[in-house]
């Protein structure tokens, strides 16, 4: 894997990449600590997504630029703790890349 993924990187290639850089201290911290860690993000997410969609402005290049930097922790933090419970984000994902899997959605 490399240290320096390029769009195109796939979910199995991040997730060894969050893997390769964070497992053993991710590991110590536990699946408690870490899913603060990732509810934190997911916090922080609300907030760029609130900044962004604003209906009196539209977001600063700060403001964008937070947002993707949001979307990018929590996926990190979600490939953590999949890490640490030893769950395969890409087959997990088969849920909704197998035609067979789809069903419905959801309003």
């Amino acid at each position: 894997m490399t240290d320096n993924p390029q769009p195109g990187t796939t979910v199995a290639q991040i997730q060894q990449l969050i893997r390769d850089r964070y497992y053993e201290s991710d590991n110590d911290r536990g699946t408690g600590g870490t899913f603060l860690y990732f509810m934190e993000e997911v916090g922080e997410l609300a907030t760029a997504l609130a900044n962004n969609n604003r209906r009196r402005a539209e977001p600063t290049k700060a403001e964008r630029d937070n947002l993707v930097e949001e979307f990018a922790d929590v996926i990190a933090w979600l490939c953590t703790l999949a890490n640490i419970n030893g769950v395969d984000l890409t087959e997990a994902l088969t849920k909704y890349t197998d035609p067979s899997r789809v069903e419905g959605v959801k309003d």
